[in-house]
This record gives C-alpha cells, sequence and structure tokens, in this order.
C-alpha cells in the first residue's frame, strides 16, 4: 500500500478517535452535572443540624448566636456564587428596630433574559432564643421554625445556580425577626419596586409530614392568586402533590413573612407540611433536629424546585394578589 494512503488512513483514524474521546468526556461531564443538580439529602441534614444546634443559640436578633446563623448563610451564599442585591455592599441589609441591630441576608442569582423580573425564595432565620427562666433545656432551637424554611432557601439557591436556566432573577432572602411580627420582610418590602416581583416562594415549617399525607404540602391563601394552580399544574406527572391551606381559621396567609410582600401586590404565598393543630413542637425547646423527617424536606425542596420551575424561567406569571382590608 502506499505511503501516502497508509497516513492519509492513519490521521483520518486518529482523528476520530479524538472525536470518541471528546463526546466520552463531553457525556460523562453531563452525567456529572445532572447528578449534581439534584437536592442533597445530606446537604440538607448538614445545614438543619447546623442552624438549629445550641451553638445558634435559638437565633433571636441581635444575639450572638443570631451573628452566627447570619455568618454561616452568607458563607453559603459565597460558595454558591450569588451576588449582592441592587447597591448593597454585602449579603446584609442591616437596620435598626427598638434599638437591636438587625439583617436581612439577600443573595442573588441574575436571571438569563428577564434580569428585571424578581422572583424571591424566601424563610426566617430567626427564632426565639433562650428561656430566660427554668431547669433542663432552655434553647428554643427552632429546627421546624425556620431552619426548615433556610435548608429549603439555600438548598435552591445551589440547585438553581448549577443548573442555570432561570430567565428571572432570583433574590434568595433570608428574613429577620419574622416572629417579633414580620419586622425584617416588612422593612425590605418597603424598600423595593413591588411591581418588578413576579412571585413569592416563601417556606415556613416543611420537616414533618402533612395530614394529607406522604408527599404532599401545603399552600397559604391558595386562592389569593392562580400561583397555585401554576404549582399543581407542574406537578402532574409526579409522586408530590400540593393542596390548598387545610387551616384557614388560623389565617396563616397573613402570619408568614409572604404577607409583607403580597400586602403589595406580589403573588407570594407559603409553602408548609406541618400538621400545626397538633404539633407537640411548634414554639417550643423541643423543636430540635431529630423531631424531623430529612426525606419529607428533601422531598418538599425538590417539589418546590420542580412546582416553580415555569415561573422561574418565565414562562408563566402569576396573578397579582388584592388584599381588601
Amino acid at each position: 500500500m502506499n505511503k501516502k494512503v497508509i497516513f492519509f488512513l492513519l490521521l483520518i483514524f486518529s482523528f476520530i478517535s479524538s472525536n470518541q474521546s471528546q463526546n466520552i468526556k463531553q457525556n460523562n461531564t453531563k452525567t456529572l452535572h445532572k447528578k449534581s443538580t439534584t437536592i442533597d439529602s445530606a446537604l440538607v441534614r448538614k445545614h438543619l443540624y447546623t442552624l438549629s444546634s445550641d451553638e445558634m443559640e435559638g437565633r433571636k436578633p441581635g444575639t450572638e448566636g443570631m451573628e452566627k446563623t447570619t455568618v454561616y448563610i452568607e458563607n453559603e451564599y459565597k460558595k454558591i456564587g450569588l451576588k449582592t442585591f441592587g447597591n448593597l455592599k454585602s449579603y446584609r441589609q442591616n437596620f435598626t428596630h427598638e434599638g437591636i441591630k438587625m439583617s436581612n441576608i439577600i443573595g442573588v442569582l441574575e436571571g438569563n433574559s428577564k434580569k428585571d423580573e424578581f422572583v424571591i425564595v424566601s424563610a426566617h432565620h430567626d427564632h426565639l432564643g433562650i428561656k430566660q427562666n427554668g431547669d433542663g433545656d432552655r434553647i428554643f432551637n427552632g429546627a421546624n421554625d425556620d431552619a426548615s424554611g433556610v435548608v429549603g432557601v439555600l438548598a435552591l439557591a445551589e440547585y438553581f445556580a448549577k443548573i442555570g436556566t432561570n430567565e428571572r432573577s432570583i433574590l434568595f432572602v433570608c428574613f429577620t425577626a419574622e416572629e417579633m411580627g414580620l419586622i425584617g420582610s416588612t422593612y425590605f418590602g418597603k424598600r423595593i419596586d413591588p411591581t418588578k416581583f413576579v412571585a413569592g416562594i416563601n417556606l415556613e415549617l416543611i420537616g414533618k409530614e402533612p395530614k394529607t399525607g406522604p408527599k404532599t404540602a401545603w399552600l397559604t391563601g391558595f386562592d389569593r392568586s392562580n400561583f397555585g394552580k401554576i404549582i399543581q399544574k407542574n406537578l402532574k406527572g409526579t409522586d408530590y402533590k400540593l393542596f390548598p391551606d387545610p387551616y384557614t381559621a388560623y389565617n396563616l396567609f397573613f402570619r408568614s413573612d409572604n404577607a409583607s410582600l403580597a400586602r403589595l401586590g406580589v403573588p407570594s404565598h407559603t409553602f408548609s407540611t406541618t400538621p400545626i393543630d397538633i404539633d407537640p413542637d411548634y414554639h417550643k425547646v423541643s423543636d430540635e433536629a431529630k423531631t424531623l423527617n430529612i426525606a419529607v424536606l428533601t422531598e418538599t425542596v425538590k417539589a418546590v424546585a420542580k412546582g416553580t420551575e415555569s415561573i422561574i424561567k418565565g414562562i408563566d406569571t402569576p396573578t397579582r394578589v388584592v388584599i381588601k382590608d
């Protein structure tokens, strides 16, 4: 065989082998990327046990424990690569209330094509602190209320940052002083243009199985916008279901941070799973990480990610909320 022909055949073989090798590498990278974008139950557990540990001293605003909590959340935002919001120089939105220095913690994942349209994912990172008197355990660890919600915020921030399909910008916010009367979210609401906020996804008490059964959650203010129906549509074909709030007598729509935005017209609602009418740990020192179900928490965060997908991508826009006082 002619030497030139042999050389030409070897060149072709080398080119084909190189392409095949490159394709294998790309496929492997895609596979690894897909694995890395799941909601990791081990990470969920880590966040939960850290945020509700005795070291955080019940996360009362103005305390050393609250400062430790804030630093932990800031460090996670930094690892994920979130940006600061507006003119803020850090993730902290600092203010003073009744002589107490406080901070909302805000991280931004910029949208691809609709950067000026915002979806907010939120939870409150404060709780009740330490009981002044009494014997035994005096720390209100607040694992379900609302370390569970903060876990959801952190897990969703990492998830959406990795998949990178958010056409709208996402604000990940941990509000302070919810237990004192929605102080942090009210402060935040007074400093934004609500017309730019498309939806509010608030997470509260998502670590226990609800009375509606496994792989279900309920949503406050279900009939006040079509937000809930959008979530239900996106969850079709999965084994997870969303129901309207079964505790309407409790007026829960106005008792969590979603209310501060809803009063401004933003379709902002709270996801929850806990059967609060019979929950033995609500606002008690017994609200510790060991009382929560990690699988329930993980599956709920996954469902929120799937359920809000079309809103995050700019496909669906929930109807505005109208509040009649």
